[in-house]
C-alpha cells in the first residue's frame, strides 16, 4: 500500500508500483471503440503508461495533452493513457481535444489493471479510481521508470519519464 495525498489529505492505494527492472504484468483494457488491448499488442514497443483518476479533471486532461505532444517525437514508443473512465468519455475527450498520438484505454470493466499495478485508490472521495502514476517500459516490457505522484492534484514528472529511455 502506498500513501499519497489529495489536496493534502492522506489517502492510500492498493499496493506499490512495479519496481524498476521487473517485468510488466499483462493487462486487458478496453479501447474507446469497445475492443480490448493487452500488453502483447505492443510487443517490441517501448511504452509509457500514463495512469490517472479521470480525464474529466484538469490535471488528468493536461497529462494526456502533454504526453500527446511528447509522443509525436518518440520513436517506437506508444503512450497509453489509462483510467477507469468509460470508453465513451475517453473518446469524447480525444475528439474534442484533437488527441491523436496517444491511446486511451479503460480499466472500467474489472479494475484488474489498477490492482495489478497497485494504483487503485482504497479510501477517500476518489476510492475505486486510479492514482496518478507513470510507468515506463522498454521494448522488452521491463520497467525502466515508475513514478507514483505523491499529491494527486499535481502533474507527473514528464521529463523523467521521457528521459528514462536514455
Amino acid at each position: 500500500m502506498s500513501e499519497i495525498t489529495l489536496k493534502g489529505n492522506k489517502i492510500h492505494t492498493s499496493g506499490s508500483l512495479p519496481s524498476k527492472g521487473s517485468e510488466a504484468k499483462d493487462f486487458e483494457l478496453t479501447t474507446p471503440e469497445l475492443g480490448t488491448k493487452s500488453l502483447e499488442d505492443f510487443k517490441g514497443k517501448k511504452l509509457v503508461l500514463n495512469i490517472f483518476p479521470s480525464v474529466d479533471t484538469g490535471v488528468c486532461a493536461q497529462s494526456v495533452r502533454t504526453f500527446n505532444e511528447k509522443a509525436a517525437q518518440m520513436d517506437n514508443t506508444s503512450v497509453l493513457c489509462i483510467s477507469r473512465d468509460l470508453p465513451f468519455a475517453q473518446n469524447r475527450f480525444c475528439a474534442a481535444e484533437g488527441i491523436e498520438n496517444v491511446e486511451m484505454l479503460s480499466d472500467f470493466n474489472t479494475g484488474k489493471f489498477g490492482e495489478d499495478y497497485g494504483v487503485t485508490i482504497t479510501d477517500g472521495p476518489m476510492k475505486g479510481l486510479h492514482s496518478r502514476a507513470v510507468v515506463v517500459l522498454d521494448e522488452n516490457h521491463k520497467v525502466v521508470h515508475a513514478e507514483q505522484v505523491p499529491e494527486i492534484t499535481e502533474e507527473p514528472d514528464y521529463e523523467a519519464a521521457i528521459n528514462s529511455f536514455s
